[in-house]
């Protein structure tokens, strides 16, 4: 008795994909350079002079039965009264626009109501008879 054999064929040959290594950008820094604690001054040197001035005391509004209100600094004052005026004069100027396109709008709404109850009645009193 024979023993069966298969008989294989040569292998194919498989190209292999060559993947690179990944590379990265490492953030470098600076080294922060901190005096030593042991710091002294040299010879013959003088301390710089401190500005000792003070700035002028801020303003108060002194009514006699409230304590003293301060004001504030000019540059404040500038831009709130600005802003304040900015306001109301948008206010004021937009304000009747924004009336009659209001009254505009409702009158084209409350036609549409109208129409659509007219419709709907219609429809009522078709089906109703």
């Amino acid at each position: 008795m024979e023993i069966p054999t298969i008989v294989l064929p040569d292998p194919i040959p498989l190209k292999t994909i060559s993947i690179p290594l990944p590379t990265a950008d490492v953030p470098s820094y600076t080294p922060m350079v901190v005096p030593p604690s042991d710091l002294k001054e040299p010879e013959g040197t003088k301390p710089a002079k401190e500005n000792t001035e003070q700035p002028p005391p801020q303003p108060t509004l002194n009514f006699p039965p409230l304590p003293p209100i301060p004001i504030p600094s000019n540059e404040v004052l500038i831009t709130t009264s600005i802003a304040a005026v900015t306001a109301v004069a948008a206010t004021t100027f937009t304000q009747p626009i924004i009336e009659n396109i209001k009254k505009k709008l409702q009158k084209f709404l409350q036609g549409k109501i109208n129409t659509w109850k007219a419709k709907r009645q219609k429809k009522k009193d078709s089906l109703v008879k």
